[in-house]
Formats: structure tokens, C-alpha cells, sequence
């Protein structure tokens, strides 16, 4: 989810997301870039960078409650392949115990409350769905 509205992939993908429930974690790569300067509806001033750590103050005791945990966090450095335009400010990977865990940290209102600050904070984002799969030497499955 973007700070831009039209970015959200809306109804159907949230539903297929639902939809596509297994066994097994899953496992959400965010990418955050973040606004200069956070817009709040009410005029709020405060970084963006203070905004989501406001969101993310808020957010990770929820993130918790429904079993989840980042298991990941990286800091971008370099695009090789891909738009150069396109950088980061926080990269993280979140695990969730599944899919219901993450549609239920979404529905808690604390967590809901929080996304004001979220929405203030981000320019752009990308939020994908991974499922874990065997590791090793190859790059194919």
C-alpha cells in the first residue's frame, strides 16, 4: 500500500489474498519510501521518517499480538536491475503465522489507527506476498 490511493490494489486483490490461504507462514516484503514531509489531513508537521516511526511505535506490539515478526531488514544500497528511479528508505520482510493472522492485524483497531501515520509518512511503496520455499545452491526451485 502506497501513500497514493490509486496504488492500492483494492478489493479483489485483497480477497484473492484471502482466498489463497496454506498451510505455512507468510511472509510480506515492504518497501517504503518515504515523504520529506509527512502529510497529515489536519496539518499535523512532522517528518516523514517521524511519522512512520510513529506508525511502526504503534503498530509492532500488533504485529506481535497476531504472531507476526520481521525477520528481515535491509538498507537499499543499489538497483541492478529495475527502474534506478526507484529507492528505498526501509526494506524489511515480515512473517506471519498465516494468512488470517495478517487479515486480523489489519482489522484490530489499534493497528487501523496507526495506519494515519503510515499514510502521512509514505510517497511510495511495494507490499508482496511470498511463501517460503526449500534454500540452497540453485536459483530455480
Amino acid at each position: 500500500m502506497s501513500g497514493r490511493a490509486s496504488d492500492w490494489a483494492g478489493l479483489e486483490t485483497w480477497q484473492a489474498f484471502k482466498g489463497a490461504d496454506r498451510a505455512g507462514p507468510v511472509h510480506m516484503l515492504n518497501l517504503v519510501r518515504l515523504r520529506e514531509g509527512a502529510e497529515y489531513a489536519d496539518g499535523h508537521k512532522a517528518t516523514g521518517a517521524e511519522a512512520y516511526q510513529r506508525y511502526s511505535d504503534i503498530s509492532a506490539p500488533v504485529l506481535q499480538k497476531f504472531g507476526g515478526s520481521i525477520v528481515w531488514r535491509g538498507a537499499f544500497e543499489l538497483t541492478m536491475i529495475g527502474p534506478s528511479d526507484e529507492t528505498w528508505d526501509i526494506d524489511f520482510l515480515a512473517e506471519y503465522p498465516g494468512v488470517g493472522a495478517f487479515a486480523e492485524m489489519m482489522r484490530d483497531a489499534t493497528y487501523r489507527g496507526a495506519m494515519v501515520h503510515r499514510q502521512a509518512a509514505v510517497l511510495d511503496s511495494r507490499l508482496v506476498r511470498f511463501g517460503a520455499q526449500h534454500v540452497g545452491a540453485s536459483f530455480a526451485r
